[in-house]
């Protein structure tokens, strides 16, 4: 199920960023901004917990920064993350989805999580993330798309539709 929640996260996340590029950004470069810091908040997020997972020093001290990358890079990071994760799910084994990850939250407190519970959250991360996007979208009048799982998996396997 995890192999195919990331399947879902990567194809929601291509969606959205193919909305916010129709946002013009000449007409509403606060509503760009806005997106552009919920997406470089989402990578920080990522990277925090690969390095997590990974057992790796944190690459950030805070889950945003006041230098925001463009919306190309980040798309690019994005990418670059999900066929991380993608990878990480397909080469772990079921005893090590239950394996505990202990680390530091940003704030200093501590914190303990198997690997499971990691990659849940970054997969519910994004979601609560692509929904403030999807409404900030909606404010400057550009269609978001509907980003469910079953929208997804409907259109991924078009034959579950039998009335269609």
């Amino acid at each position: 199920m995890l192999i195919e929640a990331f399947n879902y996260k990567h194809w929601a996340t291509r969606r959205t960023l193919a909305a916010i590029a129709q946002v013009d950004a000449v007409a509403f470069p606060a509503t760009l901004a806005f997106v552009c810091q919920q997406l470089n908040h989402l990578r920080m997020v990522e990277e925090l917990f690969r390095a997590r997972l990974l057992g790796e020093v944190p690459p950030h001290a805070a889950t945003n920064s006041a230098d925001v990358p463009t919306l190309e890079q980040l798309a690019q990071r994005l990418e670059q993350l999900q066929a991380w994760y993608a990878a990480y799910v397909l080469a772990l084994d079921p005893q090590q989805l239950q394996e505990t990850v202990t680390f530091d939250f940003v704030d200093g407190r501590g914190g303990c999580m198997n690997r499971q519970e990691i990659l849940f959250h970054v997969i519910n991360h994004g979601t609560y993330h692509r929904g403030a996007i999807g409404h900030a979208l909606d404010l400057v009048q550009v269609p978001h798309p509907a980003d469910t799982y079953t929208v997804f998996i409907h259109e991924a396997e078009p034959d579950r539709r039998p009335h269609d």
